[in-house]
C-alpha cells in the first residue's frame, strides 16, 4: 500500500511524477445520512483494486467518512474518533489536515450524525477533482471525466426516493453514467450503519458489500445490494422477534419476503413471526412455501419450539411428513 507504483503503471494511469511516489485512490464517492432513521453510509467506485477496503468508514450515531486521492486511510478511523468527541465535520477536517504530512493531496468527505457535512479536495488532487455538499451528504471525486460526474451524483441523490442504500447506489450509478473515473472501472463498495442493525443486533453494520475486481462493478454491486437489503430487513425482523417486538418483526419480515419471495429460509422465519403475531393461517401458508422450496427444512420445523403452537394442527403435520 505504501510502495510507489512502477513507472510504466504510473504512466499508464496518467499520473504526475509526484503521484508516482504515493498510492492514489482515484475515485468518486458519496457520504450521506438519512434523517428519517439515522442511517449513515458511504458508496464508492474506482479504477482501483478493492476500493472498499480503503475509502469508506462509518459508525452509527457518530458519522461517516470517505478518504481518497493520495489516500491516508487513517483519516477514516481518526475522523470518526474526532466526530465522536463532538467536533463538527469542518473541525474534524481541519484537525485531520493540520496533523497530516500531505494535506494538499488528500480528498475527504465527512457527514456527521446530525447531518452536517463537508467535502475537501486538495490542490494536488489529479484533475478533474472536486466535490459538492449539502445537508446530509458530501460528494467528491478525482481523476474524473469532468464535473458532470459529481453534479449527476448530487442530482440523483436528492431526487431519488427509497432507502439510504438505494439512494447511494443511484448516485453512484449516475456518476458512472457521466463517465466516472476517467481510467475506467474496477471496484465499488457500499456500506450503511445503524445502531443495532447488524446480525442479532450486536453491531451497527446494516449493509456492507464490496466488488473488488470486476469489469462492471456497478452491475454486480446492484445484484449484491438486493441481497443485502433483504438481509438487512431479515436481521431487523429477527432481532425484533428475539426482543418480543412482534409487530415490528412482522413488518420487516413481510417487506423482506416481498423482495425475495423464493428464499426458503426467509419464508420459514416469516412463518415463525406470523405465528408469534397470532396469524396462524398465514403462518402455515408461509411454511408451506418454505418447505416446498427446501424440503430439508421439514425436520427443523417438526421440532422447532417457535412453531409448537402448530404441532397438533393436521395441516402442519401433513407439511412436515
Amino acid at each position: 500500500m505504501n510502495r510507489p507504483l512502477p513507472l510504466a503503471l504510473a504512466t499508464l494511469f496518467g499520473l504526475t511524477a509526484a503521484a508516482r511516489e504515493k498510492p492514489v485512490v482515484a475515485t468518486f464517492s458519496i457520504v450521506a445520512r438519512d434523517p428519517a432513521n439515522g442511517e449513515l453510509g458511504v458508496a464508492v467506485a474506482s479504477k482501483y483494486f478493492a476500493v472498499g477496503a480503503v475509502v469508506p468508514w462509518a459508525k452509527a450515531g457518530v458519522g461517516a467518512v470517505a478518504t481518497q486521492s493520495f489516500v491516508n486511510p487513517a483519516f477514516g478511523p481518526r475522523g470518526l474518533e474526532l466526530l465522536e468527541k463532538g467536533m463538527t465535520p469542518e473541525q474534524t477536517l481541519k484537525a485531520l489536515l493540520a496533523n497530516d504530512d500531505d494535506p494538499n493531496g488528500r480528498q475527504v468527505g465527512i457527514v456527521s450524525a446530525t447531518g452536517e457535512s463537508v467535502t475537501y479536495s486538495g490542490p494536488k488532487c489529479n484533475p478533474w477533482a472536486g466535490g459538492r455538499s449539502g445537508p446530509n451528504y458530501a460528494i467528491q471525486g478525482n481523476i474524473l471525466t469532468g464535473e458532470a460526474v459529481v453534479a449527476a451524483m448530487e442530482a440523483s441523490f436528492l431526487s431519488t426516493k427509497g432507502t439510504l442504500a438505494s439512494r447511494l447506489y443511484a448516485a453512484l450509478s449516475a456518476g458512472d453514467s457521466k463517465g466516472g473515473d476517467s481510467r475506467g472501472r474496477q471496484s465499488a463498495a457500499l456500506i450503511v450503519v445503524k445502531e443495532g442493525a447488524g446480525a442479532g443486533g450486536y453491531n451497527d453494520r446494516a449493509i456492507d458489500i464490496r466488488v473488488d475486481d470486476n469489469p462492471d462493478p456497478f452491475h454486480e454491486l446492484g445484484r449484491l445490494l438486493k441481497l443485502a437489503e433483504t438481509n438487512y430487513l431479515r436481521n431487523t425482523g429477527w432481532t425484533a422477534f428475539t426482543q418480543k417486538k412482534f409487530p415490528m418483526a412482522l413488518e420487516a419480515q413481510e417487506r423482506a419476503a416481498q423482495i425475495a419471495p423464493d428464499n426458503a429460509e426467509l419464508l420459514y422465519d416469516l412463518a415463525v413471526i406470523r405465528l408469534a403475531n397470532g396469524h396462524r393461517a398465514e403462518a402455515l401458508e408461509a411454511l408451506q412455501k418454505a418447505l416446498a422450496l427446501n424440503p430439508k427444512l421439514k425436520h427443523q420445523a417438526s421440532t422447532d419450539n417457535d412453531l409448537s403452537a402448530l404441532r397438533d394442527d393436521p395441516a402442519f403435520q401433513a407439511l412436515v411428513k
